[in-house]
């Protein structure tokens, strides 16, 4: 079996400028923790709505985009990831007063104390990704059935993602690309895979509103990008500081020498 030959505008590791080498590092240095903490705190995020605070899971993302069904936002946040950040007996009031028909008069007297002492740091309308509880109407809005994350909150969410991951994988995918892997359409498909599952990762948010089972193709989705992530980071560290230089690279090298010759 024939080994597909080296483009001529192909450049490995070895045959870029060290300072190339040093800016490419730095980048996947810095965007590999940029990746790990984000998993972090998705996980953190996601995890625990079906009341299983350990991991992250099939019935955490259904609640998450779709909503429990059942209850209200603000239950199934005290019940799950916002599970620690209270007194377990004032979130217990809370939930109380929100299934109670959140009324103003308790709201005044009692709820807005708390809020004010405990969700208000994060929960002041300064970051757009989390519910402003500045006030009694939006926080009535929070004690409503839970639906799940709002279709305009997607669409804010999806454009953010798909611009920000769509950079992070051109930059890691173009360092990549003077890795010499074979055969070339594993390359390729380590190169193209995260930015199609980036597609199909979002538009399974909405569709898992309609049908459930899709949250197992956002899962899916997810896993493909971070695998394809971690290959591309691996093998790009690796051939660039620890492996051999690859025999047809060096054969080509030896060509172009005598060809110069």
């Amino acid at each position: 079996m024939s080994v597909a030959p080296l483009h001529r505008l192909y450049s490995h590791y070895s045959q870029l400028p060290f300072s190339m080498r040093i800016l490419y590092t730095g980048a996947l240095c810095i965007l590999g923790m940029g990746y790990l903490f984000g998993m972090l705190y998705l996980v953190h995020v996601y995890s625990g709505r079906d009341g299983n605070p350990t991991n992250l899971t099939y019935e955490d993302l259904v609640i998450a985009y779709a909503g429990s069904g059942k209850g209200s936002k603000i239950e199934s946040a005290l019940r799950g990831p916002m599970s620690a950040m209270l007194p377990a007996e004032e979130a217990n009031a809370l939930v109380s007063w929100a299934q109670q028909g959140a009324d103003r008069s308790t709201y005044e007297s009692f709820i807005r104390p708390t809020i004010d002492k405990r969700c208000m740091s994060c929960h002041d309308g300064s970051n757009p990704h989390l519910s402003n509880f500045g006030n009694y109407d939006n926080i009535k809005k929070v004690t409503e059935q839970d639906t799940g994350t709002g279709f305009f909150t997607l669409v804010r969410v999806s454009h953010i993602h798909l611009f920000g991951m769509t950079f992070i994988f051109f930059i890691v995918g173009t360092i990549f690309s003077h890795a010499y892997v074979r055969p070339l359409w594993f390359k390729y498909l380590i190169m193209g895979l995260p930015l199609g599952a980036e597609a199909i990762d979002i538009s399974s948010w909405y569709l898992v509103k309609i049908y459930h089972p899709f949250a197992w193709v956002t899962m899916a989705a997810g896993a493909l990008m971070g695998v394809s992530f971690a290959m591309m980071w691996f093998i790009s560290m690796y051939q660039m500081w620890i492996g051999k230089i690859p025999a047809a690279v060096l054969q080509r090298g030896e060509q172009d020498k005598v060809v110069i010759g």
